[in-house]
């Protein structure tokens, strides 16, 4: 019984017994017999001497067909029918066409020439259309003609079709020749077929090699391993001798199992069978050893091949630049060029692709005129590696230079460069360049739109992260794994913390860890610590292993929460629950979970007993810390360690400065700036988004230069006195500046996410929410204001700032003033 699952857990020691070593009994085979031709007329069979010998010139062929219409024998089929392959060969397959139209009554001979030549010439429409002439016109058909169409609608992706024409073959009984036989597998296992080919395949009275291996090699591209290996035993048998291409199916199938074991003993089946100088069993095994992780193994095999081709040493630089070795693949390819050898595209391909791992700019600057002097620079997938790699580099100016330059981009391309947009901070530029490919008709594939469902989440773009939604669900991408991970987390990020519960909690949804912790990580960010905590507990009842990203999540969740007590368990159980030692990463968020609740000494404290060194993220959390709870000793040490290791990083400057500010140290707030001019490092300005309809508007602290400034001044106004009227009085000590109160309060009104709020109640209808992003942490004046606002104009807005969520309603906000 045939196993028709995928199944990786072959076994090895069961399978290897059952192969004889001593191959006792092989089937012979005879070589099929040219036709004879003596019975031709003598200048016929000098003309076909004559298409023979001249067949590669297109001047000579047409001198020979003027010299055949002058004999008066262009109706002789066989003679027609040369002259149709003669012409397909050159490409011409209009005048191809033209003599098998002189043709009254074309016999399968002629119209398979014609079909040939199509198929060979990638006219898939006409290989089809000329099959159904034929069986209109009752011309009649045969083996050969069924195998031409069949490829063709393979090509075309046609399965219907396909079956159309194997019904015509069994009708006409045409379908128990070998050669269409092994088609007729290909094709049903093309289109994941598999009892068909195997019905095809039993039913088959004479099973060459070649119809083993289409089965065999079936199984294999379709993951079904276990097939495989039961149709290879059943093959040795029958007394079937495996050739090159069956071994390098069964090794492929190794790789696709990722078992070891079983590819060596594969390797020695290739010696015991005589394969082992076969070029294409040779690559197969380098391959196979590369993707399992044994580079040194590879190496062996690749050392050993008499001879090596571009393709082997293709397959051994990628190998190597696929266990990371990319400066040993470099190595390699200078050994080929001092061989004398050429390289293709495939060489520099995974070339371009070590150089993106490893962030080798340099090299990959080499790479590309090597492809500007070969000469290509028209390849689109070379180009689309360059993009990559310069986008991967940070190199946007350079990756759109190349994307520009390209004449020809296919969705691979556009994706690479809306990826390097969106990983390199410019989310914008990401969404435009999708408008621009929508534009060019070119239609979007999965990691397309799972790139533009993270630039919305780094936008909080809502309703282009609902447009994008709808797009995976037109396209059938929305239920993967992945793509419902990246949607939960955007829908978490836009502040739809609801929408992401939804479908995180849908039934259908098959979770893996990776689900879990974003969702985890959603709660945290809205400051549901408690659901974040309840739902990791619910994860460990349904048996999900926790792996360190979850711990990451759950102690953020804790600090933005001021669940300090679960926090420190949590910390503690990694390691003696869990076998998962603390990372810089789960330091960080301790310390950041201790400071913010004003345990300051104890963090310095754990920072001090940390069991390697202090990363900058947790002593950037320690000083966050010392600046909420005024501790201006630690302060100044966690700042004077974060200069230390980067004295031109604006941020640490503007925290001590905040610092001082805070303990109305001016003259210490005007040296810590002094240094910052000094050295020509500027704060980045505070920048609030809003969407209103289809467009993004951007407000910046302090900013009048708006279209409707006048308006918006009007509204601020209006709320200031309204809100004055409720009790509010301005917390000035949130601006850090040596200037009198009317300049602060004044200071205060022009804060962006106030401008960004008031533009939002000047542009959507009354009642409804505002949603406000925000680059920089929201001060105390601003989150009284906004929780304020949200009671006088009977609105809910929510706020992401950069640390988390706030939701304002009716005067009151979810994070209970704890951010």
């Amino acid at each position: 019984m045939i196993s028709f699952m995928p199944s990786p857990n072959l076994n090895t020691h069961n399978f290897l017994y059952k192969v004889p070593f001593k191959f006792l009994s092989l089937h012979s085979f005879s070589s099929i017999n040219n036709a004879n031709f003596n019975h031709l007329p003598l200048d016929i069979q000098r003309f076909l001497s004559l298409l023979h010998e001249f067949s590669n010139a297109l001047l000579s062929v047409k001198s020979i067909h003027a010299q055949i219409i002058t004999n008066s024998v262009s109706k002789h089929h066989f003679l027609s029918s040369n002259l149709v392959r003669s012409y397909s060969e050159l490409g011409c397959l209009g005048l191809a066409r033209k003599v098998f139209d002189k043709i009254p009554q074309p016999k399968p001979i002629l119209c398979n020439s014609m079909l040939n030549g199509y198929l060979r010439n990638q006219c898939y429409k006409e290989t089809i259309e000329l099959f159904e002439l034929m069986g209109a016109s009752d011309w009649g058909f045969d083996s050969y003609s069924c195998n031409f169409v069949l490829k063709a609608c393979m090509e075309l992706e046609d399965y219907e079709r396909g079956r159309e024409v194997i019904k015509r073959a069994a009708d006409h009984r045409v379908d128990g020749d070998k050669f269409l036989g092994s088609s007729m597998v290909n094709f049903f296992m093309k289109f994941g077929d598999f009892d068909s080919a195997r019905l095809v395949f039993n039913q088959m009275i004479s099973r060459d090699v070649v119809c083993w291996n289409s089965m065999i090699g079936g199984y294999v591209k379709g993951c079904y391993y276990v097939a495989a290996f039961d149709l290879f035993l059943e093959m040795i048998l029958c007394g079937v001798r495996p050739s090159a291409i069956t071994m390098v199916s069964l090794v492929q199938a190794c790789g696709g199992t990722r078992n070891l074991e079983l590819g060596k003993r594969v390797h020695g089946l290739v010696l015991v069978f005589g394969l082992g100088t076969d070029v294409l069993v040779h690559t197969a095994l380098i391959d196979m050893y590369s993707k399992l992780g044994e580079h040194e193994r590879a190496q062996s095999v690749f050392d050993i091949m008499p001879a090596k081709t571009l393709v082997s040493w293709n397959v051994i630089i990628s190998g190597y630049v696929q266990n990371c070795l990319v400066y040993e693949a470099f190595d390699l390819f200078q050994k080929l060029i001092l061989t004398g050898g050429g390289f293709d595209s495939g060489t520099i391909i995974s070339l371009l692709q070590g150089c993106a791992q490893v962030a080798d700019l340099e090299s990959g600057k080499v790479l590309h005129g090597y492809i500007f002097r070969k000469g290509l620079d028209i390849n689109v997938i070379l180009c689309t590696a360059l993009v990559d790699l310069y986008s991967k580099c940070g190199a946007l100016k350079e990756a759109t230079f190349v994307f520009d330059r390209m004449k020809n981009r296919n969705v691979i391309t556009w994706t690479a460069m809306l990826v390097g947009l969106a990983q390199n901070g410019h989310a914008e530029d990401a969404i435009r360049l999708f408008g621009k490919m929508q534009e060019e008709g070119v239609t979007a594939n999965s990691t397309t739109l799972v790139s533009l469902v993270h630039c919305c989440a780094h936008l909080g773009s809502l309703k282009k992260g609902r447009s994008v939604h709808a797009q995976l669900l037109r396209h059938g991408y929305a239920f993967d794994v992945v793509n419902r991970t990246a949607l939960i987390d955007m829908y978490a990020k836009c502040g739809n913390i609801n929408y992401a519960e939804r479908l995180f909690e849908d039934v259908s949804f098959l979770k893996d860890v990776i689900s879990w912790n974003s969702m985890i990580t959603g709660y945290g960010m809205h400051g549901q610590g408690h659901k974040a905590l309840d739902l990791y507990h619910r994860m460990l009842d349904e048996g999900l292993k926790p792996n360190k990203t979850t711990f990451v999540s759950l102690l953020s969740a804790c600090s933005h929460s001021g669940l300090v007590d679960q926090g420190r368990r949590l910390f503690l159980s990694m390691e003696s629950d869990h076998n998962i030692r603390a990372n810089e990463k789960h330091y960080a968020c301790y310390v950041d979970l201790l400071s913010r609740a004003g345990h300051i000494e104890e963090a310095e404290v754990l920072i001090n007993q940390m069991p390697f060194q202090s990363s900058r993220e947790v002593f950037e959390a320690l000083l966050n810390g010392c600046r909420m709870h005024k501790n201006i000793d630690i302060g100044i040490k966690a700042a004077d360690y974060l200069l230390s290791l980067d004295a031109t990083n604006p941020g640490i400057y503007i925290m001590l400065s905040n610092i001082y500010a805070e303990a109305r140290r001016w003259d210490a707030v005007d040296h810590i700036r002094g240094l910052m001019r000094g050295r020509g490092l500027k704060k980045a300005p505070g920048c609030s988004l809003i969407e209103v309809g289809k467009q993004l508007h951007a407000f910046f602290a302090g900013e009048d230069s708006h279209p409707n400034s006048v308006e918006i001044d009007r509204i601020l106004e209006n709320l200031k006195s309204e809100l004055e009227a409720l009790g509010y009085v301005p917390d000035t000590s949130c601006v850090l500046r040596d200037v009198d109160e009317a300049m602060k309060i004044k200071s205060l009104w022009r804060h962006s996410e106030r401008l960004a709020i008031a533009f939002g109640l000047l542009h959507t209808p009354a009642g409804s929410l505002i949603r406000i992003s925000k680059n920089l942490r929201v001060c105390g004046d601003c989150h009284t204001v906004t929780k304020y606002i949200s009671k006088v104009v009977k609105r809910e807005i929510i706020v992401r700032d950069a640390n988390r969520f706030h939701h304002f309603v009716d005067g009151k906000c979810s994070c209970n003033d704890y951010w």
